[in-house]
């Protein structure tokens, strides 16, 4: 029994679910046609699909705020991203589902990108891409959901994941006032915040309208005329009253 349980837990391991399946595979075929289409094309689909203020705010490109974050600028960033995505969401996608994984990823990798939109038009502006936004926000995640859980750190290091968490974020704030990385320390800094605040239900609530009610009112009141307009043309004659149900 032991051994039939230690075989299920490590085949378990290497399960990729759905979601994380088609996220590693959509990156993984986009960084290669942007890998293999030369220069022209890197700079065309940069100039399209990285995200920045002058694309994103000036030119109103603002399907960049979503694809940047299947943008990557080499193999090891490529590499980096999805093995981490693999390591940390395939227990979060297990116990959420793939639905609401996907939504917590994509939010932290919005989040994330609002995050560089608003510095960028305070600082300077520059072309931003990649996963680690919302990987970071898995990152919270798994630190907040199994935090005495030992991972490794860097791959190599065993470390509980709470901790791992924090040294990370240390790490990511110490490089915000490191000039010259090339990192964008503020996407992961905001995909961080964002995943906390939002498992931890710190964030604000935003009333939005019921727009699938509006949309029932709506139909509601429209079956509704067309009946009165069909009584009235079929059974509203001959000094009837109106039916009684």
């Amino acid at each position: 029994m032991p051994l039939r349980n230690r075989y299920s837990i490590s085949r378990s391991y290497f399960f990729l679910p759905p979601g994380i399946k088609w996220l590693l595979i959509v990156n993984t075929l986009i960084f290669l046609v942007w890998y293999l289409g030369g220069s022209t094309l890197q700079t065309e689909m940069t100039a399209l699909f990285a995200l920045s203020a002058a694309g994103a705010v000036q030119n109103l490109y603002v399907w960049q705020i979503f694809t940047y974050m299947f943008l990557h600028a080499g193999i090891w960033h490529l590499l980096f991203n999805m093995l981490t995505l693999w390591m940390f969401g395939t227990q979060l996608e297990q116990d959420w589902g793939t639905r609401r994984f996907l939504k917590y990823y994509f939010y932290c990798g919005i989040a994330a990108g609002i995050c560089v939109l608003a510095t960028d038009l305070l600082v300077r502006d520059v072309f931003t891409l990649g996963a680690s936004g919302a990987i970071f926000g898995i990152l919270v995640a798994f630190g907040v959901c199994y935090p005495n859980q030992t991972v490794l750190m860097n791959f190599l290091f065993p470390i509980k994941a709470k901790y791992l968490v924090m040294i990370y974020a240390a790490i990511e704030l110490l490089m915000t006032f490191t000039p010259g990385t090339g990192i964008s320390t503020v996407a992961h800094l905001g995909g961080m915040a964002f995943g906390y605040l939002y498992l931890t239900r710190r964030m604000p609530k935003i009333n939005l309208p019921d727009v699938t009610g509006i949309y029932r009112q709506w139909k509601l009141q429209r079956a509704k005329r067309k009946f009165q307009v069909y009584m009235r043309k079929h059974g509203g004659g001959g000094g009837r009253g109106p039916w009684v149900n």
